[in-house]
C-alpha cells in the first residue's frame, strides 16, 4: 500500500440511463477497499467527440482518495466497467466508461496507463465538471490550473450545462 492521494476519475455513459450508470459505478467504487469517495461534480450531457455515434454523452468527474497504486486502482474501474455490462468488443458506444485522469501530481507512463489522461486539457466534458471540484488544481504536465485550461478549451466552443 502506498500513502493516500487523491485522484479524479472521469465517468460516462451513452447507453441507457446515464444518471443511473454513473451512479451505480460511483457507488460500486466507494465499496472497493483503498477508495474513499470525496465528490461527485453535476452530470453534464455532451456530444460524442472522437466517435460517430446517435446517442449523447452523460459525464461527470469524481474525487476520491485512494492508497491503491495507478495500475491497481485502474485493474479496479476496468473490473466496475466490466461488472456494469460494458463490452469493450462492441463498438465504441458504452454503457460505462471510467478514465484515470489524475492521480496526485503523478506524471504515470505505463503500458495502458497514461496519467494525466493524455485528452483532459481539451476535453470540455472532462474540464467543465473538474472545474466544479477542483479549479485550482495544477495539471502536473502543463502547469496550468483546471481553470486555465477550462478558459482555453473554452473559446471558440459552446460551453456545457449541467443537467
Amino acid at each position: 500500500m502506498i500513502t493516500p492521494v487523491e485522484a479524479y476519475l472521469g465517468l460516462g455513459s451513452n447507453l441507457g440511463d446515464g444518471r443511473r450508470n454513473l451512479n451505480a459505478a460511483w457507488q460500486r467504487l466507494g465499496r472497493e477497499a483503498g477508495i474513499e469517495l470525496l465528490a461527485l461534480s453535476r452530470f453534464y450531457r455532451s456530444a460524442p467527440v472522437g466517435m460517430v455515434s446517435e446517442h449523447w454523452f452523460t459525464n461527470a468527474v469524481g474525487r476520491i482518495k485512494t492508497n491503491l497504486p495507478p495500475d491497481k486502482l485502474l485493474g479496479v474501474m476496468l473490473a466496475i466497467e466490466l461488472e456494469l455490462g460494458r463490452d469493450r468488443s462492441q463498438g465504441r458506444d458504452r454503457i460505462i466508461d471510467l478514465d484515470l485522469l489524475l492521480y496526485g501530481d503523478r506524471i504515470i507512463d505505463l503500458p495502458g496507463c497514461l496519467v494525466p489522461h493524455p485528452d483532459l486539457a481539451e476535453r470540455l466534458f472532462v474540464l467543465t465538471p473538474l472545474l466544479e471540484l477542483a479549479p485550482e488544481l495544477v495539471h502536473p504536465q502543463l502547469h496550468r490550473s483546471i481553470r486555465e485550461l477550462h478558459q482555453a478549451a473554452q473559446a471558440g466552443k459552446e460551453a456545457l450545462c449541467p443537467l
